[in-house]
């Protein structure tokens, strides 16, 4: 099979005997099938872990796509194929649950604050307050294990990452990356813009799940 970007030819849905064009999609390894979804990735997330057609072992959202990990053998089905593209899918996002995150905000726990409530042409407290008082939705996860990239972030508080990144970068750093916003889990090397600092813990390895926020979770910050 061509392991290149394609597109499949239009398929029949055997529920409804609609055609419809599947997504663009790409092989990954022996079982992996990346799918472009855009800004449906976490509707298209959903409609995934709802149905779980047959042949999917895992999906795991990232960027404006899906990973789709196929069980061993398996080939994608017209019923995954109609999860993700037949007319009519719900591409509502999906509705997590929602966390309410304490934040200390600035001093140590926060270095950069002062300089991106500068940049933004806001004083600090109106910054703390426009940061926290946005919804935000955990679009997907990486870089760390349980790091969230959150969709949210309003537009004036956006920042490029920092031109040299820190070396340690403590666990619970509240951080700004570009358009997302995000907390790191564990404490290691990072690049992100830090305001403030949270003392929930993101990831656990004996809890089930392991990691408190997942795909399409909401989520507020509450100053301290």
């Amino acid at each position: 099979m061509d392991h290149a970007r394609k597109r499949l030819n239009p398929m029949v849905t055997p529920q409804t005997g609609l055609s419809f064009a599947p997504p663009f999609w790409q092989r990954m390894g022996e079982c992996g099938l990346r799918v472009a979804t855009g800004e449906a990735t976490l509707a298209c997330y959903g409609a995934l872990i709802s149905k779980k057609p047959d042949e999917i072992e895992d999906v795991i959202p990232s960027d404006g796509s899906l990973l789709v990990i196929l069980r061993p053998g398996a080939e994608p089905s017209a019923a995954l194929w109609a999860a993700l593209a037949a007319p009519g899918v719900d591409t509502s996002p999906l509705e997590g649950r929602l966390h309410l995150i304490p934040v200390e905000y600035g001093g140590a726990a926060g270095p950069d604050l002062p300089a991106l409530a500068t940049q933004a042409g806001l004083d600090v407290a109106t910054y703390i307050n426009c940061h926290a008082a946005a919804e935000y939705r955990v679009a997907f996860l990486g870089f760390q294990p349980g790091f969230p990239y959150l969709n949210g972030l309003p537009s004036v508080l956006r920042s490029p990452r920092r031109l040299t990144p820190r070396l340690r970068v403590e666990a619970g750093s509240v951080a700004i990356g570009g358009r997302y916003a995000g907390i790191y889990p564990a404490s290691g090397p990072g690049g992100w813009q830090i305001i403030g600092r949270t003392a929930a813990v993101l990831f656990d390895p004996q809890r089930d799940p392991p990691t408190l926020l997942l795909p399409g979770d909401r989520l507020r910050f509450v100053p301290q």
